[in-house]
């Protein structure tokens, strides 16, 4: 009996970090383009955070939309980073954010949660970090959901990606 190993081994490259950022914009650029929000240049200062933070490792979940009432309603987004095994995940196209969902009483706005890589750094490389971005977070509690989330994209690159959920009414 034969046995064989094949050991892979990836670079994840700022290459794929803006291949797998420029999907998400052009999401964002979709909710602008149907319900107004986000601004062009907030949409370029989420992709180059998006970016630095791919390409660190340090990104666990960001969410992108509207919230009323301290919940996320469709159409939000919600981008969980995962590692990838294999050549067999797929890289969607972007896009199919859904017309016509009532925003009224809502405002725009982003949440982000940090990767396991992120809480090992020192208080200092953090700090460090956060001043290479675009614009400063502050902290807070995540929004809860009004409705479900519904898995629909992934965008991947390098053996990494993000994974898309919509927020959907019930």
């Amino acid at each position: 009996m034969s046995y064989y190993t094949i050991t892979e081994s990836r670079t994840f490259t700022v290459t794929h970090a803006r291949h797998i950022a420029a999907k998400v914009a052009t999401d964002l650029k979709r909710l602008q383009r149907l319900y107004g929000q986000p601004s062009d240049s907030d949409i370029a200062d989420y992709e180059t955070e998006m970016i630095e933070l791919l390409k660190a490792g340090y990104l666990d979940t960001v969410s992108y939309g509207f919230k009323r009432d301290g919940e996320w309603v469709e159409p939000t987004l919600r981008y969980t980073a995962q590692e990838l095994a294999g050549d067999g995940v797929s890289d969607d196209d972007p896009g199919r954010v859904r017309p016509g969902a009532d925003i009224s009483g809502s405002s725009f706005c982003s949440f982000l949660t940090y990767s396991p890589a992120w809480h090992a750094l020192t208080d200092a490389k953090r700090v460090a970090f956060k001043k290479s971005l675009p614009f400063r977070r502050t902290g807070g509690f995540a929004p809860g959901v009004s409705g479900y989330l519904e898995d629909d994209r992934i965008y991947s690159a390098g053996g990494r990606a993000v994974s898309r959920a919509s927020v959907r009414s019930f």
